[in-house]
C-alpha cells in the first residue's frame, strides 16, 4: 500500500513538472523532473530525500529516454534473451530454413536485420526487436509452412516499421524503471539492478499490442507478401493456425508479447486480410 501511494505521488509530481520542461533538452528535463519531484514528495511525506531522488531520477530517465537509447536497450535485452534461450546453430535445418525464408524479403529498405531460431518446440511465437533482431521459436516453424512463416515475420517487421516495438520498449522501460525506483525507496539502492533486463522481458511479455497495431502489422505482412510474390493469403492461413492453437499458448511468456489475442479479435483480423486480398482481385481457393 505504501509503495502504491508513493508511486501515485511520484507520477503526480512528474506530471506537475511537465509545464516547465517544454523548451529544455533531454538531460535538462530529467534534472528538472528529479528536482521538482524530490521537493514535492519530501514536502508531503517523511521520506528520505536521497531515496526519493533515486526513485525520481529513475522515472525521469525513463520519460526522457531517446530513440538511440531505446535501440541500445534493445541490444542489451536481446543479449539477455539470447543467453536465456537455446539458439540453434547455423547448420541446423531450422536455421537454414529460416535463412531461406528471410532471403525472400526483397523490399526491406534501410532495415538491417539479424535472425536466429530459439530451440523451443512448445512455444509458438516470433518477434522483432528494435535493434533489428528477429527471433523465431521452433514451435512456430513446426506449425507454419514457408509462406505462412514469411507472413508472420512480415507481421513482426510491420510492428518494427510502425514503431510499435520502440513504443513497447519505452513503455516497459518506464514501468520497470519506476518499479525499481520504488524498490530502492527504503534501501538507498541503485535504481537499476542486475535483474532489470529480466523484469523488462516480463513487462514486454505482459503487454500485448493494441488491436489497431495488430491490424496495421497484418496489413504490412500482406504488403510484404504481395511485393515478394508470396501467397497473398499466407497471413490469413497463419492466423487461422495461430487461432487453432491459442488455447495451448495462452499465458505462455517468451520475453516479448505473444502472438495471441482473443478469438473474436483474431477472427476480425482474418476477415480483414481476406477483404484486402479480395479487393486486390485475389480469390481464396477454398
Amino acid at each position: 500500500m505504501k509503495k502504491t501511494l508513493f508511486f501515485l505521488l511520484l507520477m503526480a509530481a512528474v506530471l506537475s513538472s511537465c509545464d516547465t520542461i517544454n523548451n529544455l533538452a533531454g538531460s535538462e528535463i530529467a534534472n528538472v523532473i528529479t528536482e521538482n519531484v524530490t521537493e514535492q514528495i519530501t514536502m508531503r511525506t517523511n521520506a528520505d530525500p536521497d531515496a526519493v531522488a533515486a526513485a525520481a531520477s529513475s522515472l525521469a530517465s525513463a520519460l526522457t529516454i531517446s530513440n538511440n537509447e531505446i535501440i541500445a536497450l534493445c541490444e542489451e535485452h536481446m543479449m539477455e534473451m539470447d543467453t536465456t534461450n537455446i539458439i540453434l546453430p547455423d547448420d541446423d535445418p531450422y536455421t537454414e530454413r529460416l535463412g531461406r525464408v528471410m532471403s525472400r524479403f526483397k523490399n526491406l529498405g534501410s532495415m538491417r536485420l539479424n535472425y536466429a531460431v530459439y530451440d523451443d518446440e512448445s512455444t509458438v511465437n516470433a518477434f522483432a526487436s528494435g535493434d533489428g533482431s528477429v527471433r523465431v521459436y521452433s514451435g512456430l516453424m513446426d506449425l507454419m509452412d514457408d509462406d505462412e512463416l514469411f507472413a508472420v515475420i512480415g507481421h513482426e517487421l510491420g510492428h518494427l516499421n510502425n514503431h510499435d516495438v520502440r513504443d513497447a520498449y519505452r513503455t516497459a522501460y518506464l514501468v520497470v524503471a519506476a518499479r525499481y525506483g520504488i524498490a530502492s525507496f527504503g534501501e538507498r539502492a541503485n535504481a537499476i539492478s542486475m535483474g532489470f533486463l529480466g523484469d523488462l522481458s516480463d513487462e514486454l511479455a505482459n503487454n500485448a499490442y493494441s488491436r489497431h497495431q495488430e491490424n496495421k502489422a497484418d496489413e504490412a505482412a500482406y504488403r510484404f507478401c504481395i511485393a515478394n510474390n508470396v501467397d497473398p493469403y499466407a497471413m490469413y492461413h497463419a492466423l487461422e493456425k495461430l487461432d487453432s492453437v491459442s488455447d495451448n499458448q495462452a499465458g505462455k511468456k517468451s520475453g516479448f508479447a505473444n502472438m495471441f489475442s482473443s478469438h473474436p479479435d483474431t477472427m476480425k483480423r482474418i476477415k480483414h486480410i481476406k477483404e484486402m486480398a479480395e479487393k486486390d482481385g485475389h480469390i481464396l481457393d477454398e
